[in-house]
């Protein structure tokens, strides 16, 4: 097991002393918890994945965060105003130490954000949010952002901060790349947050452990937790049997299958609700030839009749019924209905047609349809493989053959992201907007793609409308609301038009827990170790 070679002995032992001293005269409380896949990384900004940021958030923190109700509150910034258009001034909480028991200040929010930059790093959506961060005093930051920005706290909720001095002690002043050019990275296996639980040892795909910090500057938090094992288990049925065994107090996801076995066992049940992600099929719109696909010279993609064909081809209602036990909500949309800026004028799901897809196919000029490579994640979403072999069947009825590439995350992520090399002709993504507002959509999904400004940084497929980037800018600065929800309808109802996706579903969140365990169930499918109360 790797530690914090980097601490002296001395201190490390006092700072796991500390961690334990609240609980002085009572047993250690030891919370076991598993999730399909492991976090991918233990650098916050490795890799924009809501369950890697949500794990880390329990070690590392950012200047403004959520409660249990997605209600923005203070971290490390006790407050914050907005002056001027494009500036922002933050007032930073003073007497907050990091793991190793060095002062935060100002210098590592700076820090910090330049790091979210570099190269390797997929938080680059997030740093491009501001253009300058000037140090006003050791505690307090007055920010620049390249537009007006309304609500730049909020879209900072995943944005860490790091030690300076740790990162540069360490040589990890760069993110960790997720294809893996450089996982020897420091901060890929260690860390050093504020947060309230600190990282003691770290097995990737086998177990990750933490310990409550002592010295956590929030003293009024729910939790009684002194000790989390975290262990990964890939198979379903494992894992729901853990738990009804003792041996997990809590696991995501439970099939939803499996619900049922959940609500007739003893001292167990499935924690649901609907999540605020939306699942969808991305397609290659920008090579002049796919990679991975039988056609030459050409790219099927960029014919919208072929999108449209795909789109038509697939049954979202049968997958939901069939393969999600009706706990999905299909979606016609690449937002969920929980995101502001919703409407069912773009987010119905579309009626399937296969008879017009064929049509469509062979007016694009693929009678006889054409093979092509989709890639998918079997460790990510709820039943995400089951998922793409239904698409891809579904698909092959109207002459598009699939060959299905389903891969762990980490696989999957050091594949088809743009910094990773972008090598994939169609894929299968989940999308929870952090700022829980459809604008971040619109920019990291239909945006066409920038380099310098990050936009369209998730955009894999390489959608590109000129008319939904004026509008994605011109809401981004936007103040008044219904103006703002009006050209977040007219956007997606281009993408819509352009069959720029294939929306699948709004996935249900599917937790099993233990019956005397409380726990806050967050709408983006963020465990946040906070609110874990044990008995």
């Amino acid at each position: 097991m790797r530690t914090f070679p980097h601490l002296k002995q001395a201190a490390l032992a006092a700072a796991v002393a500390a961690s334990l001293a609240f609980s002085a005269g009572a047993a250690a409380k030891t919370f076991h918890w598993s999730y399909q896949g492991d976090a991918t990384s233990m650098d916050p900004m490795a890799l924009n994945e809501t369950f890697t940021l949500g794990f880390q958030g329990n070690i590392y923190e950012t200047l403004a965060g959520y409660d249990g109700n997605l209600k923005l509150t203070p971290l490390l910034a006790e407050s914050w105003e907005n002056p001027e258009p494009t500036k922002w001034v933050f007032k930073l909480r003073k007497g907050v130490k990091f793991h190793d028991g060095s002062p935060f200040t100002a210098d590592d929010v700076i820090f910090s954000w330049k790091r979210s930059l570099t190269p390797g790093s997929d938080m680059k959506g997030y740093g491009a949010k501001a253009s300058d961060i000037k140090k006003v005093d050791d505690y307090t930051i007055e920010v620049t952002t390249p537009t007006p920005n309304p609500i730049l706290p909020r879209e900072w909720v995943f944005l860490y901060i790091m030690s300076k001095t740790w990162s540069e002690k360490n040589k990890t002043t760069e993110a960790t790349n997720v294809k893996g050019d450089n996982q020897g990275n420091y901060a890929n296996l260690n860390a050093n947050g504020t947060g309230p639980f600190m990282l003691v040892s770290r097995q990737p795909d086998v177990k990750t452990v933490l310990k409550r910090y002592g010295d956590y500057w929030n003293k009024d938090i729910k939790t009684n937790v002194d000790e989390v094992i975290f262990q990964p288990i890939t198979q379903e049925a494992t894992r729901v049997a853990a738990l009804i065994s003792g041996e997990m107090d809590l696991v995501q996801p439970v099939p939803v299958q499996d619900w049922k076995r959940l609500e007739d066992a003893k001292g167990v049940k499935p924690l649901t609700a609907p999540e605020a992600r939306a699942i969808f099929i991305g397609m290659d719109q920008d090579r002049d030839e796919l990679l991975f696909s039988d056609v030459k010279g050409k790219n099927p993609f960029k014919d919208a009749k072929v999108r449209e064909a795909v789109v038509l081809a697939v049954d979202t209602k049968a997958i939901n019924e069939k393969i999600m036990r009706g706990a999905a909500k299909p979606l016609g949309s690449l937002v969920a209905t929980a995101i502001n800026g919703y409407a069912d004028s773009y987010g119905a799901p579309y009626k399937p047609d296969p008879e017009r897809a064929k049509k469509l196919l062979a007016e694009a000029g693929y009678p006889k349809g054409f093979t092509v490579t989709m890639d998918c994640p079997n460790d990510r979403y709820v039943n995400d493989e089951k998922v793409c072999q239904a698409v891809a069947g579904m698909l092959a009825r109207v002459g598009i053959k699939i060959n299905l590439l389903a891969q762990t995350k980490s696989k999957y992520f050091g594949k088809i992201l743009l910094q990773a090399g972008n090598q994939t002709s169609m894929y299968m993504l989940g999308w929870t907007p952090s700022s829980t507002d459809a604008h971040n959509a619109l920019l990291n999904l239909a945006a066409c793609r920038d380099a310098k400004t990050a936009a369209g940084q998730f955009n894999l497929g390489g959608y590109c409308n000129k008319k939904v980037d004026d509008l994605t800018n011109k809401i981004g600065v936007e103040t008044d609301q219904t103006k703002r929800n009006a050209m977040i309808k007219e956007a997606f109802e281009i993408v819509r038009s352009d069959f720029g996706y294939l929306p699948l579903h709004q996935q249900p969140m599917s937790w099993g827990v233990k019956d005397n365990i409380k726990v806050i169930q967050r709408a983006d499918d963020v465990l946040d170790l906070r609110d874990v109360v044990l008995p």
